[in-house]
């Protein structure tokens, strides 16, 4: 797919010049990770928190090439998913436990910046959009979860004419404003964790160090073109870039295509009118547009498609045309960028975690794309008791 290596707003602002080697020997460690991205990463910086610092995580490309270096940077709360469904499934504690785990990412990641003094753009405040009543009512059980999880965040609805108090847009009939959510720059913060776990802590990162085959026994070894980790537990902390290697993973995620733009650095006033929040937005249909403001005054507009293989043949062009339905006022602005590539998500939306059918030491896990932090942390805590 050629816009793979089309240059992302996220690397032309990266603010950390990191590179790992190739692995190019036999190692032994505890833990071996295969992916890194958000999902890796953030395992190998927990368990080093909690003692584990013999891991060795293997990335086939550089920290960052998949989904955390293309996705839109939204810190969201909550559950992205009609409440009454999944309260048949896990019933009304279940839910609101459910609830109550979605609105920790943005405290953890503060957190986290604060701890290892990482520059990535973090920022309060979050508005989830809808065009019709439909879209209102499932905002109002949202807002009532909400509220009664982080009762001293500011959290409104907001509908008619007032939705212009959060986006600048005639798109909307409702708007819920959670300032307890965010944004933040992912790649940044991607690397800004690496920097801590590798110095910090010691884990050892190989980059261009693709897995290439995985033989299960009572220790796994995983091999790469020129390498090999022999570890007591393995962790698939891939994203949409699999291609089949470990079938139960691959037969349970499903992989889509998501685009983005960023806008030449605008003024003030037009950042004021489009986010008088400054902050990050999504609507709540199926195939949402996801958007936000950096710090440099730029928007960026991402949206996927609707068909799960369909890739436009000019990113400025598709994604200006997806913007410009929102904001239609945007029409002089230049774009600067355009890039996008495949995210991978479980088959049923949901973050999932579990042993491998072949061997108790292998671990998959699955995140959903807003909420992967604390799922992370959970896993982790998951992994130390096994």
């Amino acid at each position: 797919m050629r816009h793979l290596d089309s240059l992302t707003y996220y690397a032309a602002t990266k603010k950390y010049d990191l590179s790992f080697p190739r692995l190019t020997e036999d190692l032994e460690a505890d833990v071996v990770i295969i992916g890194g991205g958000f999902t890796g990463v953030n395992t190998a910086l927990e368990l080093a928190e909690k003692g584990i610092t013999n891991t060795v995580l293997l990335e086939g490309r550089y920290l960052g090439y998949g989904g955390t270096g293309r996705n839109g940077g939204q810190i969201m709360a909550g559950l992205g998913h009609d409440l009454d469904t999944v309260k048949k499934h896990v019933g009304k504690e279940g839910l609101e436990e459910l609830f109550k785990i979605g609105n920790l990412g943005a405290g953890i990641i503060k957190e986290r910046v604060e701890k290892y003094n990482i520059d990535a753009d973090f920022r309060h405040g979050y508005a989830y959009l809808g065009s019709n009543s439909r879209m209102e009512k499932t905002l109002r059980e949202w807002e009532k979860e909400f509220k009664s999880v982080s009762p001293d965040e500011d959290i409104q609805l907001l509908t008619g004419s007032d939705v212009k108090q959060v986006v600048g847009s005639d798109a909307y009939t409702c708007a819920l404003k959670h300032m307890g959510a965010g944004h933040v720059h992912s790649l940044n913060l991607l690397l800004g964790e690496a920097k801590a776990v590798t110095e910090l802590y010691g884990v050892k990162i190989f980059e261009n160090s693709m897995a290439i085959d995985v033989e299960y026994g009572s220790t796994i070894t995983v091999r790469t073109p020129t390498g090999s980790v022999k570890a007591k537990k393995l962790l698939w902390a891939c994203n949409g870039f699999l291609e089949g290697m470990e079938p139960n993973l691959h037969t349970k995620t499903i992989n889509t295509y998501a685009f983005q733009l960023a806008t030449e650095p605008l003024s003030d006033e037009l950042i004021e009118q489009i986010s008088p929040i400054r902050g990050a937005y999504s609507d709540i249909r199926p195939v949402i547009d996801y958007y936000r403001v950096t710090n440099e005054n730029r928007l960026l507009f991402g949206a996927a498609t609707r068909a799960l293989e369909y890739i436009p043949s000019d990113l400025k062009a598709w994604n200006r045309e997806q913007m410009l339905k929102i904001f239609p006022y945007l029409d002089k602005v230049k774009i600067d960028l355009a890039w996008g590539g495949p995210l991978c998500c479980s088959a049923n939306l949901f973050p999932q975690m579990e042993q491998s059918k072949v061997t108790t030491t292998c671990f998959m896990f699955r995140a959903t794309l807003a909420l992967a932090l604390h799922q992370v942390i959970l896993f982790v805590r998951y992994l130390q008791r096994v």
